[in-house]
């Protein structure tokens, strides 16, 4: 296993278009929820211990080995709202852009084959760790870091907070970062139908809102 590998798929300059999503944090600052550091930690620990639980747990069943196709179906029953299942297929679609140039793969082809239009992007995820050699900690690590890292860098553009103020909140989380992905983990090596369905009803509702926006700085 390569630890080198695992912070290229976590860099947020890996180019899976990630830095054009807030993860919910537009429509939060917008309606005054997020608004300082302390706003923002905890906007990241919820999405984290919900929505980030999740999806590191589909990644992490991917990276396990488990059927992908399955797992996306699972995904999709775990995304209730229809702007964020399309936001996880569009993201999907180019992680496994920057995947099949990276760590190209017979799974990899094989579910590009089987989804043209994106697989959901937990579970691309999680098979580009497994075509890396990475295992499903390590997949679920990268999500758990991913659910929190796009926020705070979507509110240092959004509020204009100061960046060392955002890294010092994700330093924080840290420990929580940890708990998470070994849970996702654990519940990897149980089968898909262990695999959490933790959800956070706010972040679906303004999902939806935040797509009919007119103008808006982030895609979702």
């Amino acid at each position: 296993m390569s630890r080198a590998a695992l912070l290229v798929l976590a860099d947020g300059r890996f180019p899976a278009g990630g830095h054009a999503h807030s993860g919910g944090a537009e429509p939060a600052v917008a309606e005054g929820r997020v608004r300082d550091a302390d706003s923002l930690a905890a906007f990241c620990r919820g999405r984290l211990h919900t929505a980030g639980l999740t999806a590191a747990a589909l990644a992490a069943a991917a990276a396990h080995g488990l059927d992908p196709l399955a797992l996306d179906e699972a995904a999709d029953a775990r995304t209730p709202s229809p702007a964020l299942r399309a936001t996880a297929r569009k993201l999907g679609r180019q992680m496994m852009r920057a995947a099949r140039a990276t760590w190209p793969s017979p799974e990899l082809d094989a579910l590009a084959r089987a989804r043209p239009r994106g697989a959901h992007q937990p579970v691309v995820l999680g098979l580009t760790a497994r075509s890396a050699g990475l295992g499903p900690e390590d997949a679920a690590h990268c999500v758990a870091y991913e659910t929190v890292s796009g926020p705070a860098t979507a509110v240092v553009r959004l509020l204009s907070l100061d960046p060392f103020h955002a890294t010092a909140v994700l330093a924080r989380l840290a420990p929580e970062l940890d708990r998470i992905a070994e849970q996702a983990a654990e519940a990897a090596r149980q089968g898909i139908d262990a695999l959490p369905a933790a959800s956070a009803p706010l972040l679906d509702i303004t999902a939806e809102a935040h797509a009919a926006w007119p103008v808006r700085l982030f895609a979702s």
